[in-house]
């Protein structure tokens, strides 16, 4: 527990970030509305840390799912701790896993701040897998309370752009469990790659043991059956 609390306070300080941001201006921000998501990987330095800066409006469905790949060097712990923060610098939630997911409702508009800690490996590199973004359920109800009052010209046409949201929202979700899938496909890949590695490289390794042995046996009985030609025979 206690050095979970100093790692969240090592997070709180001034590191290297990216945000992720609308092109519109702030005043317009009420326009971007639409779900967004973001998936790559990213290699973690040892004993640092990567935080990222993702905007987000009120009442969304904030997710962050990661994944360590591998890690090199004399690392061995594969555990990476995770931390989310609101605009305010509020503490949200947090992780200590080699694999997380983290949902919450945004409650406040702004950049929420993500960070990536590899503060269990002093002497190593991680790689990360991290998908994250928001999903805006209830966008087409909003909008349609901001239109209150106005005549609806034809009741189909609402129906079918709310069905088109709904579909829009269930391929999202499709997407992020494909990019779960993608990130245990992308660790076991690695995982057959060392193997494979491992396995011919210790396969050459004995087999050049095995004939440097078989030479220095054949020496060996060679020398024992010498014979001096210059000392005369009985």
């Amino acid at each position: 527990m206690l050095v979970n609390i100093l790692l969240i306070v090592l997070s709180s300080q001034s590191v290297w970030s990216r945000k992720s941001e609308p092109s519109l201006s702030e005043a317009s921000a009420g326009l971007f509305r639409g779900s967004d998501k973001y998936d790559f990987a990213i290699e973690v330095p040892a004993a640092e840390m990567e935080c990222f800066w993702h905007f987000a409006h009120q009442s969304g469905s904030f997710y962050l799912a990661y994944m360590v790949q591998w890690v090199t060097g004399m690392a061995n712990n594969h555990r990476l701790f995770v931390t989310v923060h609101s605009p305010e610098g509020v503490f949200i939630t947090s992780r200590s896993e080699a694999l997380g997911q983290m949902n919450f409702q945004t409650e406040v508009t702004g950049f929420y701040r993500m960070c990536l800690g590899n503060h269990y490996n002093q002497f190593g590199v991680t790689r990360v897998f991290v998908d994250f973004g928001v999903i805006y359920e209830s966008f087409m109800e909003s909008e349609r309370e901001m239109e209150e009052g106005e005549e609806v010209i034809n009741s189909t046409l609402a129906g079918i752009e709310e069905s088109v949201q709904k579909l829009q929202n269930q391929i999202f979700h499709m997407w992020r469990h494909y990019n779960f899938a993608r990130m245990r496909k992308g660790k076991d890949h690695h995982i057959l790659t060392s193997n494979l590695n491992y396995v011919n490289w210790w396969s050459a390794t004995q087999s050049v043991v095995i004939v440097l042995s078989g030479y220095l046996q054949l020496f060996v009985l060679k020398r024992l059956f010498r014979t001096d030609s210059s000392r005369p025979r009985c």
